[in-house]
């Protein structure tokens, strides 16, 4: 699959909840659809994987780690969730992590308001969702690498991935760390107006951006319009930032998740290879 241009189609920029709502129009309901036939399981001699708990600034929080059951040290991912929370679909992408050498840790950012993966009403996932900051979510990755560091991780071996939600983290992060060697983003939010929760969206800190990263995006994406994946590219170009965005023309939002509706075969797996490829090329 290889990149396409995209036209801009319109310079109307959407509220959070306007694109939260879009994205999830196919229903909540898909969402914590069956486990995939590709799901890996953790078996005997195979990989390690389970619920940890992460030390933070005000506690602790709740996490899903994956990684080889022996050897190590083992370079680290950190796998930034969508608004579901850490569903079976998270904590399976973390197990694809392991069986490919990694250590991936997925921490859970909603904990302290409540948990998203069981809920299926929407204004419930948004009523927790909406709470939590920016700088929260960089503070939570950043104990994620210290626990990862602690138990067989090479933090100087640092990835980022994320989805939807997640998939702005990712830029986010990668401007946020200077630990990051690589990041990868699929299908999240490239523009917005500040808050005082989220000031910064990942159009507005491409200068800060330490690491490269890989933007994967569908063409038919109603929640991402594509002007603005041309405006983030835009913005990469000007500043000579070695990050790419690639567009799978007929991908919608939510292409890589196997348990829904919106999984795309084609688009998900020629993705994985990229990430893969991207991680290994930058350090990850």
């Amino acid at each position: 699959m290889q990149e396409n241009p995209v036209n801009p189609s319109s310079d109307t920029e959407i509220s959070r909840r306007a694109f939260v709502a879009t994205t999830l129009s196919a229903g909540l309901a898909l969402a914590a659809g069956p486990v995939s036939a590709q799901t890996i399981v953790a078996g005997p001699g195979g990989l390690l994987a389970g619920d940890v708990k992460i030390p933070v600034s005000d506690g602790e929080i709740s996490g899903y780690r994956a990684q080889p059951k022996s050897g190590g040290s083992f370079p680290v991912v950190l796998v930034a969730c969508e608004i579901f929370g850490l569903q079976e679909h998270i904590k399976d992408i973390c197990r694809r992590f392991a069986d490919e050498g990694y250590l991936a840790i997925a921490p859970d950012f909603f904990c302290r308001q409540g948990d998203v993966s069981k809920l299926e009403d929407f204004d419930a996932i948004i009523k927790i969702i909406s709470q939590v900051p920016d700088a929260q979510v960089m503070s939570d990755l950043d104990a994620a690498v210290e626990w990862a560091a602690k138990n067989k991780g090479d933090a100087k071996k640092l990835g980022v991935t994320g989805f939807c939600w997640g998939g702005r983290v990712t830029w986010l992060y990668s401007a946020h760390s200077p630990k990051v060697k690589a990041g990868t983003a699929w299908y999240g939010r490239l523009v917005g107006d500040p808050t005082n929760l989220q000031p910064k969206h990942p159009i507005d800190i491409v200068p800060m951006l330490k690491a490269p990263v890989l933007g994967l995006y569908g063409g038919k994406d109603q929640g991402i319009p594509l002007d603005t994946v041309e405006k983030m590219r835009e913005a990469l170009k000007k500043t000579g930032n070695p990050s790419e965005i690639i567009v799978y023309p007929d991908a919608p939002h939510g292409f890589f998740a196997d348990t829904r509706e919106s999984y795309r075969k084609e688009a998900a797996q020629d993705g994985w290879k990229r990430l893969l490829a991207w991680f290994k090329k930058n350090g990850a």
